[in-house]
């Protein structure tokens, strides 16, 4: 994997709001088509991170992973993002790793994706926080060294400061348990495994304190399969509580090993057996 993405602070929102009066005013004086055209989500902010993510590199626009996500999400804190990775038989290449980047978080770099090697078609999903309206992207390099964009706009406000959904001392309970499940009985070469962490993002406030929790979350991910790896991410703030993980695998009777760190150096293992057994 060639990809520069390195971790990023939080950021200042540099937009400024006009009040209602002034908004109704200044979109009369513009004449409808120029309103028109404010409704055409701002490429500001990726233009300003881009370059802390991916330096000079060439990015372009073919669909070699396809990107779902809700165009208004019904909870923040808990968007599901998929990705499909289907290059076609014609084409020799492979995808390395995909980099999901959410351009109005306070931490823009979500996750880094990198995947097993020979994928050409490969399923992923997982859910994220997504704290404004934002436009969601996957960044997708192939082996020859390229970089591959696909976007969609999410309307989605509050996610990385919601509360959390778990009482801490029930979160801490179960810190670091696996649930995997097998979706094979549904005809789907695909499984799920989602680890019990609380992800805390560091904007959540605790409601009797008054203070923020501290930033603590899963930082990295290993999944492989009879030893051989499938994918294998470094995330950040923006993964959801509990994170939970849907991918692509064949039931061969091999078993899927799962291997997840935190930001305070818990280490949590767990190997499920291919039926799907936990």
């Amino acid at each position: 994997m060639t990809s520069t993405a390195k971790p990023m602070g939080m950021k200042r929102s540099r937009r400024h709001v006009l009040g209602g009066a002034g908004l109704l005013a200044a979109t009369f004086l513009m004449g409808p088509g120029l309103a028109l055209a404010q409704d055409v989500p701002s490429e500001a902010t990726w233009d300003s991170i881009r370059p802390d993510i991916f330096g000079e590199r060439a990015i372009d626009g073919e669909a070699v992973v396809k990107l779902g996500a809700p165009a208004r999400a019904e909870d923040a804190a808990l968007v599901p993002v998929e990705l499909q990775i289907g290059l076609p038989v014609s084409d020799a290449r492979t995808v390395t790793a995909v980099t999901l980047v959410v351009d109005e978080n306070p931490s823009p770099l979500v996750a880094v994706f990198k995947l097993g090697e020979g994928r050409r078609q490969f399923g992923l999903s997982t859910r994220i926080r997504v704290n404004s309206y934002s436009y969601v992207r996957a960044i997708s390099e192939t082996s020859d060294g390229k970089l591959h964009m696909t976007k969609a706009y999410v309307k989605a406000a509050g996610g990385c400061s919601a509360p959390a959904g778990k009482d801490p001392v029930e979160a801490k309970a179960n810190l670091g348990k696996m649930r995997f499940r097998d979706f094979s009985e549904t005809g789907s070469r695909e499984a799920q495994v989602q680890i019990r962490h609380p992800n805390y993002s560091g904007m959540q406030m605790d409601q009797v304190t008054r203070l923020y929790t501290p930033a603590w979350f899963v930082q990295t991910l290993a999944v492989s399969q009879g030893g051989k790896p499938l994918f294998s991410m470094v995330g950040g703030i923006s993964l959801s509580e509990d994170p939970t993980f849907r991918f692509s695998y064949d039931k061969n009777g091999e078993a899927v090993s799962v291997d997840a760190k935190d930001t305070e150096g818990n280490d949590f293992k767990r190997d499920f057996p291919a039926d799907g057994g936990s």
